[in-house]
């Protein structure tokens, strides 16, 4: 097509939309509905068309490029998919469902039941989509103070509920959110809404930078008692999606060389033993973790 796609998409600052190199499509997440997800549908089917880049919109709403596929074509591709990913040995350690991912549920969140006076405040750090459910539940003023969040995933959660979302990483990791955020936050005071557990220097980093960041401990990650705990074959790829993921899943499982391992991130990749040499996925998304998984065989 002469154009480079990924460029293209990034400049859209799409967050329910990702772009899939490998099967030339603009994926929706399928885990959210609703008038924002609209609107990046037109946005994006707007800008193709005014570039004539030639698309099709699937069943589930997204976005197929592609000025040769036919329905023939289309459906040989996915019963390959199919045939290559269905006996994949991939593990995810939280519930979130993902095609491809089976799931084991390691760990509980736990809200911490208090009263946060929010008004004081001239913008909230967000890290953790529990940490969004939490306050949600809590007090729901948040949603008039601009949010400052890690990632896409993060974002999408503010934008569901009527948050103001401010700002999105691009870095998607915690030191490095740190010192995005230097600039961002001048001036104000910045309240970071927490798990009980932090891996990174983010507080100690603004505060650091003349930037008055409080913080708040709303929830904590938990060991699931009731979780089926399956027995994980050779050569599985198991997905590490937060540091408290490797603790729990090292105190119920002995390690074999055959599996392998995928960290959602930096900071979670620093949290396995020396002999472990996690993969990193390309961002920070569960989804991301699985089409890591599924490159190896």
């Amino acid at each position: 097509m002469g154009v480079n796609l990924k460029e293209i998409i990034d400049s859209l600052n799409l967050i329910y939309y990702e772009y899939d190199k490998k099967n030339n499509t603009i994926l929706r997440d399928v885990n959210y509905s609703n008038e924002f997800i609209n609107m990046e549908f037109f946005k994006v089917t707007y800008y193709l068309s005014k570039k004539h880049i030639p698309f099709k919109v699937l069943s589930d709403k997204s976005i197929q490029l592609s000025n040769k596929n036919s329905i023939i074509n289309d459906i040989y591709l996915k019963i390959l998919e199919k045939i290559n990913n269905r006996n994949k040995k991939i593990f995810l350690l939280n519930d979130y469902k993902i095609k491809w991912a089976k799931n084991i549920p390691l760990f509980k969140i736990v809200p911490i039941n208090k009263k946060i006076n929010l008004k004081t405040y001239d913008a909230i750090i967000f890290t953790s989509k529990n940490a969004i459910k939490t306050i949600n539940s809590l007090n729901k003023d948040w949603k008039n103070i601009p949010s400052y969040v890690i990632s896409e995933q993060t974002a999408k959660l503010v934008k569901d509920l009527n948050g103001n979302l401010k700002f999105i990483s691009k870095e998607k990791h915690g030191n490095e959110f740190a010192y995005e955020l230097i600039n961002e936050l001048k001036n104000k005071k910045v309240l970071y809404l927490r798990g009980k557990d932090v891996v990174s220097n983010l507080i100690q980093i603004l505060n650091n930078n003349n930037i008055k960041c409080d913080d708040e401990i709303i929830y904590e990650n938990k060991y699931n008692e009731l979780a089926k705990i399956p027995k994980i074959p050779k050569n599985s790829k198991i997905i590490f999606t937060s540091p408290s993921t490797v603790s729990y899943f090292f105190k119920l499982f002995s390690w074999d060389n055959s599996y392998t391992a995928i960290s959602i991130g930096k900071t979670t990749a620093k949290h396995f033993p020396k002999n472990i040499k996690p993969v990193i996925a390309d961002n920070t998304s569960f989804k991301s973790c699985v089409d890591k998984a599924l490159e190896f065989k």
